[in-house]
């Protein structure tokens, strides 16, 4: 009786590199989250440095108590459901077998900048709880951001604070930053 050959082609390499990225993605932003509230305490903000930021106008949006509770574990739960659908997608479109080798690279290049979103997001997340912020949920596609923040007042030097993190983490332009607070 003969032996199968188990043949690995270019298809299963990339979906299986793509995969093994989305996951590392996936792992730094849960892992990274958490660990900034130890830190909570030890916030320094743009008046307190010495350093005046404007990045324009910073436009507010509140929300009650009673939603706020709920907000940040349902907002997580809903980012983390849509992104998994996402890598499903990404998986079912690169495992078809139907795609020619420009689809198969422009998929491999949405996977990667998917799993950089994924990352930037975990890490402006970490970085704006530890300016002392309670709790935080970043939202990015490329072009906008928007940060939900849960404070119980937010001033402009916070908001200038929270721009700046923005920034010095992606290549999004300060007038598509937008900020909210939930009290």
């Amino acid at each position: 009786m003969k032996k199968p050959t188990v043949i690995i082609g270019k298809k299963q390499i990339i979906m299986t590199c793509l995969t093994l990225m989305l996951a590392v993605a996936v792992y730094i932003n849960y892992a990274t989250a958490p660990s900034m509230k130890k830190d909570k305490g030890k916030s320094v903000t743009a008046s307190e440095s010495g350093d005046i930021a404007n990045y324009g106008e910073t436009e507010f949006v509140n929300a009650d108590a009673a939603a706020a509770s709920d907000y940040f574990a349902q907002a997580r739960l809903d980012k983390m459901n849509g992104r998994d659908e996402a890598v499903q997608t990404m998986q079912t479109i690169i495992g078809g077998g139907d795609l020619t080798e420009n689809e198969m690279v422009v998929s491999a290049i949405d996977a990667v900048n998917v799993s950089k979103l994924i990352e930037s997001e975990g890490k402006i997340e970490s970085l704006v709880r530890a300016q002392g912020f309670e709790d935080c949920v970043a939202y990015l596609d490329g072009e906008t951001a928007k940060v939900v923040v849960k404070t119980n007042g937010l001033d402009k030097a916070q908001a200038a604070s929270i721009k700046d993190i923005i920034l010095g983490e992606t290549k999004v332009s300060a007038e598509n930053i937008r900020i909210f607070e939930v009290k």
